[in-house]
């Protein structure tokens, strides 16, 4: 398994499934490192410009103008960088430890700027003015057995997007086969291994402050009516066919 493969199985195996699959630009270092053997490999994202919505009813193109430029291209340029400083002498390996060094530093802010990338890609991917579709007869029937109804399934993730403070998720659980609601209170935090997320709900003050201030409630009722139905039906398909 090459460390690619390893990012995308440990922690979030479960974003393969997006119908989106996150482009990657690999450059390989030219130099070896002084402190290893062989070159390392710098993987580089880049923005994806066409998943910003427009139009979005209770949402505004203000608001999703510096969510999206310097909120989610900020997390994809300190991916890149930290990537080009793993790639070089700056942190030495000998010097790992975990109560802090440099290493450590710049693995845990990795994973968070990885998946601030990730998740925001799949929160504006599920979003569209004034929504679209409606659930399928598949996920309509699973949302039943799991949380008795579509309502109560929103009430879910309302509630946990009022109670966490990064991000609010329906997923799909690989291992038992069953639909739950997810909580984080940051990208990196509390994401269940194995899972793939099928609605993805932002709950930064950054994806509201322009419109709402600090009243997340209404933000996220307006979110539930820009729902792109058509594209959680085609992750849920996804989920599917997945396996661990």
């Amino acid at each position: 398994m090459d460390r690619r493969d390893f990012i995308k199985l440990s922690g979030i195996s479960i974003l393969a499934s997006s119908t989106n699959i996150l482009a990657m630009e690999i450059l390989e270092k030219e130099e070896k490192p002084k402190s290893g053997g062989r070159k390392m490999k710098v993987m580089k994202l880049q923005p994806k410009d066409y998943l910003k919505p427009k139009g979005l009813v209770g949402i505004s193109d203000g608001q999703i103008e510096v969510h999206f430029e310097a909120h989610y291209k900020g997390y994809v340029a300190k991916y890149n960088e930290i990537q080009e400083k793993l790639a070089s002498d700056f942190a030495d390996r000998s010097k790992a430890n975990q109560n802090y060094s440099e290493y450590r530093a710049l693995k845990v802010e990795e994973s968070f700027n990885y998946m601030g990338v990730i998740l925001h890609e799949l929160y504006f991917e599920n979003l569209i003015g004034g929504g679209k579709g409606e659930p399928s007869e598949q996920l309509r029937k699973a949302i039943e057995e799991w949380f008795g109804s579509v309502d109560n399934c929103l009430n879910e993730i309302k509630a946990t997007g009022i109670a966490c403070r990064g991000w609010a998720t329906l997923s799909y659980d690989l291992y038992n086969k069953m639909l739950f609601v997810n909580g984080f209170d940051a990208h990196n935090q509390y994401g269940f291994v194995g899972s793939i997320p099928l609605i993805v709900l932002d709950v930064y003050e950054h994806a509201y402050y322009v419109d709402q201030k600090n009243k997340r409630p209404p933000y996220i009722d307006a979110f539930f009516k820009n729902l792109n139905w058509d594209m959680i039906n085609q992750r849920f398909e996804n989920a599917l066919k997945a396996k661990v």
